[in-house]
Formats: structure tokens, sequence, C-alpha cells
């Protein structure tokens, strides 16, 4: 396999920073807030203070509204704000404040344009005119990578079919027993060996028309940073098709020699690899739980954002596995002639989109 176009190895490296609060001071009229009652959001700079006369706006949400509609409006405002919250909304507040427990990542640009901050406050204050705010952040710089290998395409080179999946997880958790670390085993060291199998597979093969990009996500447990960056390198107009491979572990729903595919209505992608499949008592399914929203979830998503037909396969029951996100993924819990059934179907699915024969139809691009 050779790298990526433009790149001296396989590893694909970028940078994020993690924001970790170090200390937050804020009043009302004077009178300081206790730290329980407050949260920050949205703020990427090392120092940063300001009050009711330097730019900063008083902001109460109405506890006879929605939360979510309200939030998403001063996020994106951008500015220095603060935000009385009713006690009505105390357990909301308690998530939001749970979230941002360990701080934040952030990129470049938003540490460049680091002068904005909001400021939730759980008060039942609704007389306070005037605040003061001074927040200080400690700024880890994060050293991130992927690992892409390519096999270069012949007559149709220029289009790009992607098959992924990502090598992080949790890492120390809360510890059961004597056991802290979260192996991740099923989610997604399943995933990464389908898709290492398969860049062996089409290698020996040899007779891919189309480029192979194969792909090791990191950072998809914290906001799929990996995916983020590797998609931001590509022109998505020359993406074919991505086939994200995640928890393939264990037996799905619909039992043997069956997988779902997430979106599957989105495009013919699934219909195109059915067709494939004739004959081999091996079934792709649309995705069963479609209230997770795990079309949007996985490292999939920002190129099917894009318009790519990216899906992602999997048999995760993940209405009921109780080892997901635990200590306990571990490769003694898995069913590997699960994973071997499932590797086996992609690998022949894929092969009239790997040939140039098939090409899925495009996503509608995701207005944000």
């Amino acid at each position: 396999m050779k790298p990526l176009p433009g790149a001296t190895g396989f590893r694909q490296t970028f940078f994020k920073y993690q924001i970790t609060p170090a200390s937050v001071a804020v009043s009302l009229n004077g009178k300081a807030v206790d730290a329980a009652n407050i949260v920050v959001t949205g703020n990427t700079s090392e120092n940063l203070a300001f009050d009711h006369t330097n730019g900063g706006e008083f902001i109460r949400f109405n506890p006879e509204q929605p939360f979510r509609d309200q939030y998403r409006k001063v996020m994106a405002a951008k500015k220095r704000q603060v935000v009385l919250l009713d006690p009505k909304f105390t357990e909301t507040f308690n998530h939001l404040k749970e979230a941002m427990g360990n701080g934040s990542i952030a990129d470049e640009k938003e540490l460049q344009d680091a002068s904005s901050a909001t400021v939730f406050l759980l008060t039942p204050d609704t007389a306070a005119t005037t605040f003061s705010v001074a927040l200080k952040n400690k700024i880890a710089k994060l050293p991130l990578f992927n690992v892409a290998g390519v096999i270069p395409g012949k007559s149709k080179a220029k289009e790009l079919v992607v098959f992924s999946g990502h090598y992080d997880h949790l890492g120390i958790v809360k510890a059961q027993g004597q056991d802290s670390i979260a192996n991740g085993a099923d989610d997604d060291a399943s995933g990464t060996t389908a898709m290492i199998a398969l860049a062996k597979y089409y290698k020996k093969l040899n007779n891919n028309e189309r480029t192979l990009i194969f792909v090791a996500f990191t950072a998809e447990e914290i906001g799929g940073f990996g995916a983020r960056y590797f998609s931001e390198q590509l022109n998505p107009d020359e993406v074919v098709a991505m086939f994200n491979i995640e928890m393939i572990g264990k037996e799905s729903k619909f039992g043997k020699n069956a997988a779902f595919i997430t979106g599957f209505e989105k495009s013919d992608f699934g219909k195109i690899l059915q067709k494939n499949l004739e004959g081999t008592g091996f079934a792709f399914h649309p995705d069963p739980y479609p209230e997770q929203n795990l079309f949007y979830r996985s490292d999939n998503a920002t190129l099917a954002a894009l318009g790519v037909p990216a899906h992602t396969i999997s048999t995760d029951q993940i209405d009921s596995d109780k080892l997901y996100h635990t200590v306990k993924d571990e490769y003694s819990s898995l069913d590997t002639q699960n994973i071997l059934s499932t590797i086996k179907a992609i690998a022949k699915s894929a092969i009239s989109i790997v040939k140039g024969q098939d090409t899925p139809a495009r996503i509608p691009k995701l207005v944000r």
C-alpha cells in the first residue's frame, strides 16, 4: 500500500487543544456565585474577563420554553454572555455541567478566535442587573493521528472508495473490581480488524479500478475529530462511497449472517451491496435503531453530511448491549465467526463498487 497523496508515511498527524478550566469567578450585583451553580461553555481563551459594561450580555432563559432551542440560539451567537437559568432547568443544568466537567477540545482557529464565552448560572435571581466574569483555562496541545493507506486505482483512479474503522476507545474509566481499562474490543477493534482484512483482500485481488483508501481513525469517542480531519483533506465530490465498520463482534438482532447499514434509506448503497450478495444467505438490513441516530454518531457522519454515500455497517444490538462502553468489552466477549462472516460479506458486496461497475446515489447534503 502507499501513503495518502502528498504524505510521507501512513500516519496522518494533526493537532487539537485540550481546554481545561483552571478557575471561574462570577458575581451578580457584586455577590459571588457558588461554583456549583456555574457552567462555562464556548471559552477557548487562556484568560478572559468581562462584565456588563464591556460587551457582555445578560440573558434569561424562559422557563416555559424548551431549553434546547434557547441553548442553540445563544451558542450560535458566539458572544460574551451570562445566561440565568431558572431552577426549573436544574436537571438539564446538571447534565450540561457533567458534560463540560473535563473541559473541551478546540482547534487552532478556535484558539485564534478566543474572545467569546457563555456562562450559565443556575439561580432564581430575576432582579440582577450587573455581573462580572473572570475565567482561566489550562491549554494543552494534543498530537493526534489517523493511520491511512492507499491502493491506487487503475482506469478510475480519481474516484475514491473509503473503508474505515476507529482505533481509539475510552481509555481509563471507573473501575469495576480491579479492571479500569476500557479495551473496546467490539467498539471498535472489530471494525479496524475488518478494515485491515479488507485491505489485504483487495490488494491480493488487484482488480480495483477505483482508488481504495483504508483508514483507522482516532478520536471518534471524543467527537469524531479523526474522521473530520481526514474528510477535510479530501474533495468529497471524488469520494464514491464510504464503508465505515463499527461493532461487528456480536450477532445482530436479525440473527446469523446479517448486519445493518445506517442511513440505509438515504441512498441505494445498501441495495447495491445486497444485489452482490444474492445467493450467499447473508443479508444487509436497514438500521433497526433509528431513535439512536447512529447515522450521524459514527465516523461516516462528516462525509455523509457533505453528500457522500457514507454509511456504517454494524451488527451491535445497541439497545440491549450491556458491554457497550464498559471495561467488559473484551476479546473474550466477541463472536469471531460473526466478525468473519461480516467481513466476507462486505468484501463480496463491495466488489462492483471497487471495480467501478456501480456508483451509489449521493446523499442530500446536510444543511446546518
